[in-house]
């Protein structure tokens, strides 16, 4: 007896969506990325902002490059792609000078440099130029929310055992200022990587 469709996110719909949050992860799994993680990942704030800006111009990117693909010719596409991402940034860019100049000095010349971005490039080459606009627009949310996440908690730990501070409020008085250096970044990384080696390794056993 055949199964009956049923309304949601199809198997590979759901795949295009995990696939960035764990298994292809940007920053743990394909190491990519690392310059803006690194730069920006000091506090909470500036992850959170430098995740939406991310998040922004990676899901619009998908879409459109996917919108186009079949119109695009393989020997021009990396610099269609450079037009399509950079008018999204730009967007942002205005949005957050705007609205957040504090966010927007923080971020600084980060917030540009998302054109060249690894992880908005490599999915939008590697993925939105091969799949429908549906899949590349899961692909978006799931790659985003992978970035949101892991940029978030290397913000939180960072601004806690760096700065000693947490939401405004006085956690140590002796934080290890190393942490909010760029070796203080790495350990981080390094660090989650190797809970997700292991979740993954212990997951593959079962």
């Amino acid at each position: 007896m055949s199964k009956s469709n049923k309304p949601g996110i199809s198997a590979p719909g759901t795949a295009a969506f995990l696939y960035g949050v764990l298994k292809g992860n940007p920053v743990l799994v394909l190491m990519i990325g690392l310059c803006p993680v690194l730069a920006v990942s000091t506090s909470i704030f500036n992850a959170v902002g430098m995740s939406i800006a991310v998040a922004f111009v990676l899901i619009g990117s998908n879409v459109i490059i996917s919108l186009v693909r079949k119109r695009t010719p393989g020997e021009i596409r990396i610099p269609v792609f450079i037009i399509i991402i950079s008018t999204f940034v730009t967007i942002v860019d205005y949005v957050i000078r705007a609205y957040s100049p504090e966010l927007y000095r923080q971020l600084g010349v980060f917030i540009p440099l998302i054109v060249v971005n690894c992880i908005v490039i490599g999915r939008g080459e590697a993925f939105a130029y091969k799949n429908t606009v549906k899949l590349s627009f899961l692909d978006g949310i799931g790659t985003s929310i992978g970035f949101f996440i892991v940029l978030f908690v290397i913000g939180l730990l960072r601004q806690l055992f760096g700065k000693g501070e947490l939401l405004g409020k006085v956690i140590f008085s002796k934080p290890a200022l190393i942490m909010i250096l760029p070796p203080g970044g790495f350990i981080t990384i390094g660090v989650l990587m190797g809970i997700l080696t292991y979740y993954n390794l212990k997951k593959s056993k079962v």
